[in-house]
């Protein structure tokens, strides 16, 4: 069974010589079919020891998360009336503008 590692760059050396191999697809270090793996303690995760998927599903970077999506909302944000370009200002958006007190 293949394990994956969480190995910080400085210290990939020392993770090959206990036998751990480098992934480059799935930028990730691993172990295969390990008897004992108390030598790769420090770099054992929960999320780590999971199989990765064999599916065509591309597998997710190690050590990052997926952000939410970005919401713009405060008191500068409006939706546009129209599908006109921001800098351009058709007249439905000259409205909007001049509703909330923005132009001149």
């Amino acid at each position: 069974m293949r394990t994956n590692l969480q190995v910080p760059f400085a210290e990939k050396d020392e993770a090959k010589q206990l036998g751990a191999r480098w992934d480059p697809k799935a930028r990730v270090w691993y172990v295969k079919d390990a008897a004992d793996l108390t030598p790769f303690a420090k770099w054992l995760t929960t999320s780590a020891q999971q199989p990765q998927p064999t599916s065509g599903a591309k597998p997710a970077t190690p050590g990052r998360t997926q952000s939410p999506p970005v919401q713009n909302t405060g008191a500068g944000f409006f939706v546009l009336a129209c599908d006109c370009l921001p800098w351009e200002g058709c007249a439905k958006c000259q409205e909007v503008v001049k509703k909330r007190g923005w132009g001149a």
